[in-house]
């Protein structure tokens, strides 16, 4: 029956026209899969979330691609296929209300995406080959610009290419072959092979920055924040000066720390945070920094009392998240968990209170969409 379900699912993504999403008025959403075609040849189908405004006319196009959960052995396999295009929601409705087409893919192995994985990192751990990896998920990036650039509502000669954590370091390594309609690239915490308390070869990183951009020739915005605990920023410093050092254009700008680890900034927090820098970068450009659809405030839900410092910024974030599919979980101490990029909303409370009890056992949900949750 899981099967059933899952092969359904696909189904609906194959056949799935843009619809207004009640959620976001004034915005259309399509959830499909999407054909690329890599470098040999092959063709492979990509889950991609579309969020555009209800106008018609080309739009600039925005390609966010995703990080990788940090899980390993099995649990990575599940974890991966857990992703969703929706993790990265709340930075698509930032640039969809600025007059942007955005899509949002999962690469090969992640989310519905087809697979195999095609990541699998070789090497222990201090001698990290990461540059193929890297060359792999660009492969992603732009077989999935190729598509896109064809679709009647993108303006294909201005494209922008957004990753966040291993995504980032998927553009970066995209923006070195300077693919045709690519006009800037937004680097949000590019890193790799992190494990817990450090990163494995952390100098094939600054080293692979450095072949990176002996090529790269697009205007980019490498961005990290203070207190991220997966791409610290003393290490995004040394890959972004290794970057510049070989001729690459590009801009580095560090944001204050965001709840406990600043690496969740992108897909949790809310677009006001770097949206700022974001659109010094975009002005540069000449791209549009405009709001053209204006969207009511997400309804006010209390907070739960007692909240330590950092799940009250999470709650605030929960808030803040465009999507129904959501859940807060709690527990009487203070301590928290939330999901806020799921594809359903039983996905998104199984999800917040497996998170919250594996961490702090005893543990109920508070909020589930926009509204406490019953009982």
């Amino acid at each position: 029956m899981r099967r059933l379900g899952y092969v359904i699912g696909l189904l609906v993504l194959l056949v799935s026209s843009a619809v207004a999403d009640p959620a976001l008025p004034g915005l259309v959403r399509q959830d499909r899969m999407m054909p690329i075609t890599l470098a040999d040849g092959s063709q492979v189908k990509l889950e991609t979330m579309i969020l555009r405004p209800d106008r018609p006319g080309r739009l600039p196009l925005v390609l966010l691609v995703h990080g990788t959960n940090p899980a390993a052995g099995q649990a990575f396999r599940v974890a991966a296929e857990r992703q969703s295009p929706a993790d990265l929601l709340n930075p698509a409705v930032a640039f969809a209300q600025h007059g942007y087409a955005v899509a949002s893919i999962m690469r090969r192995g992640f989310g519905h995406s087809d697979g195999p994985f095609a990541e699998t990192l070789s090497g222990p751990c201090d001698d990290r080959d990461y540059l193929a990896v890297a060359r792999i998920a660009a492969e992603d990036v732009t077989g999935a610009l190729a598509t896109l650039r064809g679709e009647p509502w993108v303006d294909p000669d201005r494209v922008v290419l957004m990753g966040h954590s291993t995504g980032g370091f998927a553009v970066t390594a995209a923006a070195a072959d300077n693919p045709v309609g690519v006009v800037g690239v937004l680097n949000f915490e590019a890193a790799h092979g992190s494990v817990p308390g450090r990163t494995c070869s952390p100098d094939h990183l600054v080293a692979d920055a450095r072949i990176f951009g002996r090529t790269a020739r697009v205007p980019a915005l490498w961005v990290y924040s203070e207190n991220d605990r997966s791409a610290p920023p003393a290490l995004g410093r040394r890959m972004f000066d290794a970057y510049v050092a070989s001729g690459a254009p590009a801009q580095l700008q560090v944001l204050p720390p965001f709840g406990v680890d600043g690496h969740a900034v992108v897909p949790m927090g809310p677009a006001d945070f770097w949206w700022a820098a974001v659109e010094r970068f975009l002005n540069q450009l000449r791209l549009p920094t405009s709001v053209l659809v204006e969207l009511p405030p997400p309804a006010p839900i209390p907070a739960p009392a007692p909240l330590n410092a950092a799940c009250a910024g999470y709650f605030d974030a929960y808030v803040k998240a465009w999507t129904d599919a959501k859940a807060y979980a709690w527990n009487r101490d203070g301590h928290c968990s939330s999901a806020t990029s799921m594809r359903t909303v039983d996905d998104a409370k199984n999800e917040a209170m497996r998170q919250c009890v594996a961490a702090w056992k005893e543990c109920s949900l508070y909020a589930v969409g926009q509204a406490l949750a019953p009982g």
